[in-house]
């Protein structure tokens, strides 16, 4: 079943996000090589495709998992959640109806 990873981000994240980027870039691309990634990006924090220094407001991931409690597993592993840049992360069971 798919799972939404909704993450919102701590104040001034853009920093922190930098630091852990590919690390979590890394954990995406596996998830995408097996064929379990939906998608997954940025918020931006303003209505702009490139934020620039007003950064991001948190992320979203769309993927595959075994169990809710797998999802969530995964979801507290992320480099973003050691590195500090997300302030809270929800993990909810996502139903795929388009396209």
């Amino acid at each position: 079943m798919y799972y939404a990873i909704i993450s919102t981000d701590v104040e001034n994240s853009l920093p922190l996000r930098a630091q852990a980027r590919p690390a979590h870039l890394q954990r995406l691309e596996v998830l995408r090589d097996e064929g379990r990634l939906l998608l997954a990006g940025p918020l931006p924090a303003i209505d702009s495709p490139d934020p620039g220094p007003a950064g991001f407001s948190g992320s979203l991931v769309v993927a595959e998992f075994a169990s809710l409690e797998e999802a969530r597993a995964w979801a507290d592993a992320d480099p973003y959640v050691a590195a500090g840049v997300y302030r809270d992360v929800t993990v909810k069971p996502f139903k795929r109806v388009l396209p």
